[in-house]
């Protein structure tokens, strides 16, 4: 059994930070993309089915990510497995969590079926935009399942070094749902229109489709096959130790979208204006945002290789070198958009207004995004290792005690607008990512690793 382990560490040792995180970033660029042609193609049908699909998708976007704690908790435990060398965790990891995901996802696909039009209602839609809401979430939310078990099975490549693989399903979904999206709305092919149905169920198939190429990339790749038997043995250590990474993870994403709702909500009372400036320029900076998004998970996963073979040298040191193109790429590019900040903006908007206050919010982002940046790297790494409560808690204490309440401060008592409420963002930032950096210099990380225990039994016996 360890001299299994060792070579396998030796297989995943090998793996670069470059070779790891260009495919995220295919991916994740892909998605933003794929996001906003949706929103195109949705328009030419009518302006009122983009509204109630767009609402109806909130929805949806916190179901998923509901479903992501299990997954984030499953590619941080698993990494470490194998990086000690135990495969057999690692597939027992897989195993759980696709059965725990399947279970969440039904429960949460017959609630949202139940309860579409309640939820719906929170929303004060109109009748017809709630009538087309509850069209959209009854096959939408109804195949919600379907979802909850696609978000594993990528977060079960990516975490085996697989990360061409996730991204290929990923593609494969989005082209399968633009074809899809293609044929029900412009009628091609002999189609009928379906509208919103149509769309619905164009959403449904294409994620039915990337899961069976999911699942037949990952009994392909994956060096040791899940039985069904597998999927039935809940090991409650296991579980624990994914809810222990997962669970966190997930609060700090729900505590990041508040925070965000607040500050919007902020935004609102500077007009409607504000709120056009604050999506046209947040719309731009995801695209710097999707370099340290792509590094911070590429981290994750080596890291968590390094951990788990009991390198803690070796994954101390891989921060430094993540941070340095990390800080190097989002510099660049921050610049590159600085230059041309009006230009972007006009591809937005005429209004002089709104593209004035734009190009002074892109100008912050200079010194807004190596923070985000160096924040993303921080938080990976530390919940790379099972560090993900503290995470959370800096998070929260960051996120509501300072970003919400400066934000308001400078841009509404002070008069300061979005400049204030950037002023806001860059603060949160830059203290959570230097709150991130000196906790990993301290090294009580090294206390949280998951598979130490499992390890030693494993050696000893």
């Amino acid at each position: 059994m360890i001299t299994m382990g060792n070579s396998i560490d030796q297989n995943h040792r090998n793996i670069t930070l470059l070779a790891i995180t260009w495919p995220i970033f295919i991916e994740l660029l892909l998605q933003m993309i794929m996001g906003s042609t949706d929103t195109i193609m949705l328009s030419h049908i009518s302006d009122d089915i983009v509204a109630a699909v767009g609402v109806a998708n909130q929805l949806v976007f916190f179901c998923i990510l509901i479903f992501s704690f299990t997954a984030t908790g499953t590619a941080v435990l698993i990494s470490q497995y194998l990086g000690a060398g135990l495969r057999e965790g690692a597939k027992k990891a897989a195993a759980i969590s696709l059965s725990i995901n399947l279970i969440i996802g039904l429960i949460v696909s017959c609630l949202m079926i139940i309860f579409k039009g309640p939820l719906l209602e929170l929303f004060h839609l109109k009748d017809h935009l709630a009538s087309i809401g509850y069209e959209y979430l009854s096959i939408v939310g109804g195949t919600l399942f379907l979802q909850a078990i696609l978000v594993t099975v990528s977060s079960i490549l990516r975490a085996n070094g697989f990360t061409k693989e996730a991204m290929f399903v990923s593609i494969s979904m989005n082209v399968i749902h633009l074809v899809g999206n293609s044929l029900v709305i412009y009628g091609l092919f002999g189609f009928p229109e379906l509208g919103v149905e149509g769309v619905a169920i164009s959403t449904a198939f294409s994620r039915a489709s990337a899961l069976i190429i999911g699942f037949i990339l990952m009994y392909k790749r994956l060096p040791i096959t899940i039985k069904w038997e597998d999927f039935l043995n809940f090991d409650l250590t296991i579980i624990r130790k994914i809810l222990k990474v997962g669970i966190p993870a997930a609060g700090e994403q729900i505590c990041y979208n508040t925070s965000q709702m607040a500050m919007t909500a902020i935004t609102a009372i500077l007009g409607a204006a504000a709120l056009s400036t604050r999506v046209y320029t947040w719309n731009i900076m995801s695209f710097i945002m999707l370099f340290g998004l792509a590094l911070g998970q590429g981290t994750q996963i080596l890291i968590g290789y390094r951990v788990g073979a009991g390198n803690y040298e070796d994954a101390y040191r891989q921060l430094y070198k993540s941070l340095k193109p990390s800080f190097v790429i989002s510099i660049f590019v921050s610049i590159l958009i600085a230059i041309f900040r009006e230009d972007l903006m006009s591809l937005f908007t005429n209004n002089k207004e709104i593209i004035e206050t734009g190009s002074t919010l892109l100008l912050l982002c200079l010194i807004l995004e190596p923070g985000r940046t160096f924040n993303l790297i921080g938080v990976n790494s530390l919940r790379a290792t099972g560090d993900a409560a503290f995470t959370v808690k800096m998070g929260i204490l960051s996120m509501w005690g300072l970003a919400v309440p400066i934000s308001y401060i400078l841009g509404i008592h002070f008069g300061l607008g979005l400049a204030g409420v950037w002023t806001a963002f860059i603060v949160d930032e830059w203290f959570r990512g230097i709150v991130m950096f000196f906790r990993w210099k301290s090294r009580a990380w090294e206390k949280k690793v998951l598979v130490v225990e499992q390890k030693a039994k494993t050696v000893s016996s």
